[in-house]
């Protein structure tokens, strides 16, 4: 009988023991998204209602995904969600989660906004932006600690100059917007056709401030009455116009850029590569379709569990040193692993050509090589960029 005893303290012993080194072997990762209310903006159309939580939802996806593998490893994911209203500080909001100690913070915020809070951050926490496609911070403007998410507009620009020169489509009729946006996209597109050999034959900027729903019938046919062109390619982010220039134009041409057919991280449309699924998830999920920074918003938190799962650590050093290592590799439901480049924090990925229901191709395409990795035929490439 006392050996009995013994035996059974012995377990109960050895049960406390093993309890305390799996407790101990737990990790709860904290991942704090900030963004900022916007004002619902004038409808340009019905079709396309205004959606509040670009982002977010992906994020959500991404954190039920990161904990449905964390049970296996003891590890728990947390979002905290850092909504700023209209007018609120949001630097301020910024400044409390790294005092509270987050080193991990997915960042939904305009260009300017992210360089103030990266200044901010001194270097305590790793930002992950899935809102600009600014090129000046992947080649020139390097934000230290900043991870890019979505493709830059040099990507987006050198996607569909690939397909246009695989097309021959080599002159092209350029009609930028008179936003400060639109310049910098057709920036991109005029490196894009220096780069691949392209031609652009005309330029014109669309300056009326009338509704180009109302008069788009008479005036784009005149407007568009240019020299002979392969594809018009139109520079106009906000959509003011883009949309009614196809099948208007002067000339029975296709229309490429911000309209027509898009450059994008991620479409509706897209299902290959296993993409039906997520989509279907995201749905279920969030009770509309996955955009850009959706999507974005997904790869930062499963890069981040990719990095903690792999590395056994929750530092903003350590997780930042993995993900710019050539270890690091992300399934992103495109027929390639994706990476960051090390230099400038920018995520390599195929970059989607799609028309507004049909995926065409998804660049770099056949034939453009590169010495190391095919994704850096898209954007700036390392010998191109100031960033180190």
């Amino acid at each position: 009988m006392p050996t009995r005893l013994f035996s059974i303290f012995i377990l109960i012993v050895s049960l406390v023991c093993s309890t305390q080194i799996f407790a101990s072997d737990h990790q709860d990762i904290k991942i704090a998204y900030i963004t900022q209310e916007q004002q619902v903006p004038a409808a340009l159309s019905n079709l396309e209602p205004f959606v509040a939580d670009k982002g977010l939802q992906g994020a959500l996806l991404g954190l039920k995904d990161n904990n449905t593998t964390g049970q296996f490893a003891d590890q728990s994911y947390l979002l905290e969600q850092v909504i700023v209203p209209i007018g609120g500080d949001v630097k301020q909001a910024f400044a409390e989660k790294i005092k509270q100690g987050i080193q991990l913070i997915i960042v939904n915020l305009p260009a300017s906004q992210l360089v103030e809070l990266q200044q901010l951050n001194n270097n305590r926490a790793l930002l992950f932006d899935i809102a600009t496609r600014t090129d000046t911070f992947r080649y020139k403007q390097c934000l230290s600690n900043v991870l890019h998410l979505l493709p830059s507009r040099a990507m987006r620009a050198d996607a569909l100059a690939q397909y246009m020169l695989k097309k021959r489509w080599n002159r092209w009729f350029l009609v930028q917007g008179n936003t400060p946006k639109d310049a910098l996209y057709a920036q991109a597109i005029k490196r894009s056709a220096k780069r691949f050999g392209m031609k652009i034959v005309a330029e014109k900027k669309w300056l009326h401030t009338y509704d180009a729903r109302r008069t788009a019938q008479s005036d784009i046919p005149v407007f568009t009455q240019v020299d002979d062109y392969d594809v018009l390619v139109v520079a106009d982010e906000q959509g003011l116009f883009g949309e009614y220039i196809s099948y208007r134009t002067w000339l029975p041409r296709p229309v490429i850029g911000t309209q027509g057919l898009v450059a994008t991280s991620w479409h509706r449309t897209h299902e290959q590569w296993g993409a039906v699924q997520i989509q279907n998830r995201f749905k279920a999920l969030a009770n509309r379709q996955m955009q850009e920074r959706d999507y974005a918003a997904y790869l930062a938190v499963r890069a981040i569990g990719e990095a903690v799962t792999r590395t056994k650590k929750n530092d903003a050093p350590s997780i930042k040193a993995y993900l710019l290592s050539e270890r690091f590799k992300l399934q992103g439901y495109k027929g390639r692993p994706l990476s960051f480049r090390s230099w400038n924090g920018q995520l390599r990925q195929p970059v989607l050509l799609a028309a507004p229901t049909s995926l065409v191709t998804a660049p770099p395409l056949e034939g453009f090589l590169h010495p190391k990795n095919e994704l850096d035929t898209l954007g700036y490439d390392q010998p191109e960029t100031q960033c180190q």
